[in-house]
């Protein structure tokens, strides 16, 4: 256990530290939570507009009213890339000691002038922008032109390539001058390349990038095999003290949301349709991460479980009140450094085993149809389970009930293992050494 304990210190703590602490994976991070509070609103109103009662969906049909509520969701849910890629370079260009929000604004503009316009016909002509490019379609055009965008605009600031007025000017009229130069250029250069990548037939930069991204990424975010793979780095992560959703979320959280928007989109039109994915955001949050990372709300059960025997260590009486409440609401700070469960090698194990155990049985049960798939519903991630589960499958009981089978499972696996844990507490308070 020693030299276990030393190889996390001395090989995978520095490393989780590095990607913790980069600039670019904590820009990606900031700019797509930006567009959460959207997603979040843009669910609530597909939740209204499909909510499972029969009578209710024909008449919000009737009179017209699920109309508004899609184009509630569309103008919320659907414009997370747009947002992402304002996100992005603010956040990216802040961490450069630059003005960030002139740079997401210019990394927005780009945005739009590196997206296709579409036409209308008729006598009067109408030019628009494809709201399908605007919502995750467009996260990886977003994280590209958002990192880009960033770099360039702190370099043109950094080299003096600006304008600069008098410290008499305001600071808003100031920050505006500043960015011209920088911001024409940017804005240029992605005007060129749709230029030339239109011109040459190749198409435009969201399918360029979603082909060149999406299959790699894909392999890793929409297989059972490396969602897997991606909990058990989360779990690795987060066992050296390391937020490991910060890290490895970043990377593959763009498929998930993508596959989240796309089952979204055919359940709007049509709540009958099988559902093209089932790994998604929601099937990450709510069904493999419940109580947070590492699926803790089995061990904070076990925790007040045994903290009800008479015969229980003081720390766990302490510890189950202020770890039951908040893994309720999926928040599990209080046991990963209060327990702790970080560096915990009695732990690591289930700590690593549950989430990949939730993932797997959550994956055959839905795909074999035993459970509905989840449609697209972002639920807030403090949603207690049962609750959630039924509303990101749309309503259906299979989803409540799977996630009761995955909290009793998740007990099943902690509990042999939080009880090595009570009896070394039971030992250190009793002032007896097990050496």
């Amino acid at each position: 256990m020693n030299k276990f304990n030393l190889f996390l210190e001395r090989k995978l703590l520095p490393i989780a530290s590095k990607l913790g602490a980069n600039r670019v994976l904590i820009a990606i991070r900031n700019g797509i939570t930006l567009s959460m509070p959207l997603i979040i609103i843009g669910s609530l109103f597909l939740i209204i507009g499909n909510f499972p009662i029969d009578a209710w969906i024909d008449w919000l049909g009737k009179t017209g009213i699920i109309d508004y509520l899609n184009k509630g969701t569309n103008g919320s849910f659907g414009i997370m890339g747009l947002v992402a890629s304002f996100g992005i370079a603010q956040s990216l260009a802040s961490q450069h000691d630059v003005d960030g929000t002139s740079a997401g604004v210019i990394a927005l503009s780009s945005f739009l002038v590196a997206t296709p316009n579409i036409f209308s016909g008729g006598e009067a002509p109408v030019e628009g922008i494809p709201v399908a490019y605007m919502g995750s379609r467009g996260l990886f055009v977003a994280i590209v032109l958002g990192i880009i965008t960033a770099l360039i605009f702190a370099w043109f600031i950094n080299h003096n390539i600006q304008i600069t007025l008098p410290d008499s000017v305001p600071p808003a009229v100031s920050k505006s001058f500043s960015a011209l130069i920088p911001g024409a250029a940017i804005i240029t250069l992605w005007l060129v390349i749709f230029a030339l990548l239109d011109a040459t037939g190749i198409g435009n930069i969201h399918d360029l990038l979603l082909k060149i991204f999406g299959g790699p990424l894909g392999l890793l975010g929409a297989t059972i095999g490396g969602t897997v793979i991606s909990i058990f780095l989360n779990s690795a992560f987060w066992f050296t003290g390391i937020h490991g959703g910060n890290v490895v979320n970043s990377i593959i959280s763009p498929i998930w949301l993508m596959n989240t928007d796309a089952n979204r989109l055919i359940y709007q039109a049509d709540r009958t349709a099988e559902l093209p994915h089932i790994i998604t955001q929601p099937f990450i949050d709510n069904f493999v991460y419940m109580g947070g990372g590492g699926a803790t709300i089995g061990l904070v059960i076990v925790i007040t479980i045994i903290a009800l025997k008479k015969k229980s260590s003081q720390l766990t009486k302490t510890m189950a009140p202020l770890t039951l409440t908040p893994g309720i609401f999926n928040i599990n700070e209080p046991a990963m450094y209060g327990l702790p469960v970080v560096l915990n090698i009695s732990l690591i194990i289930p700590f690593i085993l549950a989430p990949m155990v939730n993932a797997l049985v959550t994956y055959f049960t839905m795909s074999s149809g035993l459970v509905a798939r989840t449609v697209g519903i972002a639920v807030p991630w403090t949603m207690p389970p049962v609750i959630s589960g039924f509303l990101a499958t749309g309503g259906h009981m299979s989803g409540a009930i799977l996630q009761v089978v995955l909290i009793i499972l998740d007990i099943l696996i902690y509990y042999p293992f939080y009880q090595t844990v009570e009896r070394q507490n039971v030992l250190a308070e009793s002032g007896t050494s097990n050496n």
